[in-house]
């Protein structure tokens, strides 16, 4: 291919040349209505199992592998905007392929003081 056809597809400024909306087959809102941006991911672990996958659908379960990760943290990640994400989480959890948390709740979360109890205790022994 030569250069010239080449440069058409990547713009310095702009990265490369491909609308979000090509990504998500036209879709603009995910299959469920189940995300937002700080709702967790958490991948199934069941990618022998499924179909053929697109490459951004892989990129979010290498991402979710290890630990949990809010939406926005994939957004940014993989550098798609977060309805994209969106749409390509809706596809994984209709295959299975991921698991969502609700994140903890503030109300939940352990009491500093009692941490910090925990943390002088240990440094003690």
């Amino acid at each position: 291919m030569s250069p010239a056809a080449d440069d058409t597809w990547w713009d310095e400024d702009a990265g490369p040349v491909v609308r979000s909306f090509a990504r998500t087959g036209g879709r603009t809102r995910p299959s469920r209505d189940e995300f937002n941006l700080i709702t967790l991911i958490v991948n199934a672990g069941n990618e022998a199992a499924l179909p053929a996958l697109e490459p951004e659908h892989l990129g979010i379960l290498r991402l979710c592998t290890d630990a949990p990760l809010s939406v926005a943290e994939i957004s940014a990640a993989l550098n798609l905007p977060a309805t994209v994400v969106k749409v390509l989480l809706g596809d994984l959890l209709d295959m299975g392929a991921i698991h969502t948390r609700a994140p903890i709740a503030l109300a939940e979360a352990p009491d500093i003081h009692v941490l910090q109890a925990v943390l002088d205790g240990i440094r003690r022994i």
